[in-house]
């Protein structure tokens, strides 16, 4: 059953066209991405079919009775909201109905003779409606999407403007779930998650009753949720099945094809042109009126061919590449058992991390488990509150913050590039040009520039400054796929030592060569890419649940239950404080493997590691035997 469909949609702002004959169709139950290059209209089509912006020309058709529910921005009123009550925003309708029959539950406590009778029949059929619109359900919905983004009792009843951007629109995310229309919009939906609730998200969509369209960079959650590609551009739609990896190898196979197609008509032209040409030529030296006759029908049979369109094959595209310095000594950062709180959380405790010359890492966590509070200790800006975080010798920082600031945003990007590196107008203007700002692009004033021009801004500055650590703090956030795709090529290019914080986990699977952990406040580093740390984890996770539920022996005598309480009880308590002492052990060790690595040519250290490895792990084969007794 089709629940929407777009029929040759045109929208212009002013005289510029924006989309021109869009068409595509939203089957229900279908997931789907809205994909293009910024600025190609995305946004503009969601606001269309929410409703919100009319448009020039064309059709589009939603089911009748289907609800469209779309997050576009962040309403006023709820500003004097708890977050509890902004997502109750969902359940509006049902809550009136309840109201209602609580109304008439107090009237039938009463019993006015005559309205009785009259009173339990209202009564019913709000009841049928109550339960056909998932009264009875609430709370479940609720608990599922709350645990899902992380939202806390604690959370729920904070005051709706205190929150962040972020956390702001999250909740509104969450409202929109609770809702389940039948038509979900969700732009950009996975920014401000951490990965654990992107990972939420991805088997939320997947299993979404309605039809779901989405706009969205993660290449990652693509992969893993949608069943069809939509690509806007040059104003249009090119429809492509099966999810963002299959619409890659689609696209590039039909590119090749119509490149070959309009190759072959370009011939054909030529070739008729040509032949018009000669004909005249004939025609004027024989003064043979039919040669000017065969000419003018060529030229109509040309005008009658339904010319296509040279397939864009090369893009413009950000030409990254760093300008090479001085290479850093082996040890680029050395975290030695550091401790960090702030007030009564905390955040590391007897962490350690060792980053090597040409190490990839990717730093993985919680939001708010610590991780910019590390990168901040690693620049200077902050200092543990107990350990050491060194950084290594001819170590050249390159900064790239998730929040981009410039010192003075009244400049253009000219004189900004101009003022950091003393360069000419002319070779000013070749680098920005290579990050895609053009001819008057380059007198933007910084304060005007949008997020991922602030990055690209960024990109250039730093990859013309000689750095040999570039620390990121989610450097794809503002980036079109095209960019993100730009950047990883020059990053494993980059000869030198690059540590990362992202959520992008298709970036973090390309680059990070290792995957360094918040884990029980301390620093885990995992050998490999994102996915080799995600199989380890759910084996974490796979052995922690056997540990927990593994079935106890059957009894083979039956005694009464009364008498052996106390004794289970006792038993179940006694084997809950040597798990605990399990996993503090374990910690530590994992702990020691990781100070053992700092010390590779120490033999006296190494020696005295080692024996304290042996102690803890004589101390957990101990503890194991208890708890399996």
């Amino acid at each position: 059953m089709i629940e929407m469909a777009v029929k040759d949609i045109q929208k212009y702002y002013g005289a510029n066209e924006v989309l021109h004959n869009v068409s595509f169709e939203l089957q229900a139950g279908e997931r789907a991405v809205l994909i293009g290059r910024n600025g190609t209209g995305k946004s503009t089509l969601f606001k269309i079919i929410a409703g919100l912006l009319e448009y020039d020309r064309g059709t589009l058709a939603i089911r009748k009775g289907a609800v469209v529910g779309y997050l576009d921005q962040i309403p006023d009123r709820y500003n004097t909201y708890l977050v509890e009550e902004v997502l109750n925003e969902a359940f509006y309708e049902i809550f009136t109905i309840r109201d209602e029959m609580r109304k008439l539950e107090k009237k039938m406590v009463l019993y006015v003779e005559g309205e009785l009778e009259r009173c339990m029949q209202q009564y019913g059929r709000l009841q049928i409606q109550f339960e056909h619109q998932g009264g009875y359900e609430i709370e479940e919905k609720r608990r599922r999407i709350c645990t899902g983004l992380k939202f806390s009792e604690e959370f729920l009843y904070r005051p709706f403007e205190s929150l962040s951007g972020g956390e702001k629109t999250t909740v509104l995310l969450g409202k929109i779930l609770l809702q389940q229309p039948d038509i979900l919009l969700l732009d950009e939906p996975t920014n401000h998650l951490d990965i654990e609730a992107m990972e939420w998200l991805e088997e939320y969509v997947k299993s979404y009753p309605g039809a779901v369209l989405m706009i969205s960079h993660d290449r990652y959650f693509l992969d893993r949720t949608v069943q069809k590609v939509i690509e806007l551009e040059r104003g249009e739609a090119f429809v492509y099945y099966g999810n963002y990896s299959d619409y890659g190898a689609e696209k590039q196979e039909q590119l090749l094809q119509q490149m070959q197609n309009y190759q072959v008509q370009q011939k054909k032209i030529k070739a008729m042109e040509e032949a018009i040409k000669r004909f005249r030529q004939w025609g004027a030296q024989s003064d043979n009126p039919k040669m000017f006759k065969k000419a003018a029908s060529m030229e109509k049979r040309i005008e009658k061919i339904d010319k296509l369109d040279k397939p864009l094959l090369d893009a413009p595209k950000m030409q990254l590449d760093f300008v090479q310095g001085n290479r850093s000594g082996k040890d680029v950062i050395t975290v030695t058992e550091v401790c960090k709180e702030y007030g009564e959380k905390k955040l590391l405790q007897n962490a350690n991390l060792h980053v090597r010359y040409k190490d990839c890492i990717g730093i993985f966590g919680k939001n708010g488990c610590g991780k910019s509070t590390l990168i901040r200790m690693i620049l200077g800006v902050e200092t543990p509150d107990i350990g050491q975080v060194k950084v290594g010798s001819s170590v050249k920082i390159g900064y790239l913050e998730q929040n981009i600031y410039f010192p003075d945003e009244e400049i253009n990007l000219l004189e900004a590039l101009q003022h950091t590196f003393t360069l000419s107008e002319e070779k000013a203007r070749r680098i920005l040009f290579r990050f895609l700002f053009y001819k008057e692009d380059v007198h933007k004033k910084l304060k005007n520039l949008s997020g991922g021009e602030k990055v690209r801004l960024k990109l250039c500055i730093l990859m013309n400054q000689e750095v040999n650590l570039l620390i990121m703090d989610e450097p794809t956030n503002h980036l079109d796929i095209d960019s993100r795709e730009m950047l990883e090529e020059a990053l494993l290019e980059f000869d030198g030592t690059i540590l990362m914080i992202s959520h992008d986990r298709y970036f973090l699977n390309k680059i990070a060569k290792k995957i360094t952990a918040f884990e029980a406040y301390k620093l885990v580093t995992y050998e490999g890419s994102y996915e080799y740390f995600r199989e380890k984890r759910e084996e974490k996770i796979s052995a922690v649940s056997t540990m927990q539920y593994q079935p106890k022996p059957k009894s083979q005598t039956v005694s009464k239950p009364t008498s052996l309480a106390p004794k289970i009880d006792q038993e179940e308590k006694k084997g809950r404080e040597i798990e605990k002492q399990i996993e503090e052990v374990e910690q530590r060790l994992v702990a020691l493997d990781v100070e053992m690595e700092q010390y590779g040519s120490d033999y006296g250290k190494l020696q005295e590691l080692y024996e304290k490895k042996d102690e803890l792990q004589t101390r957990l084969d101990g503890l194991l035997e208890q708890w399996l007794s």
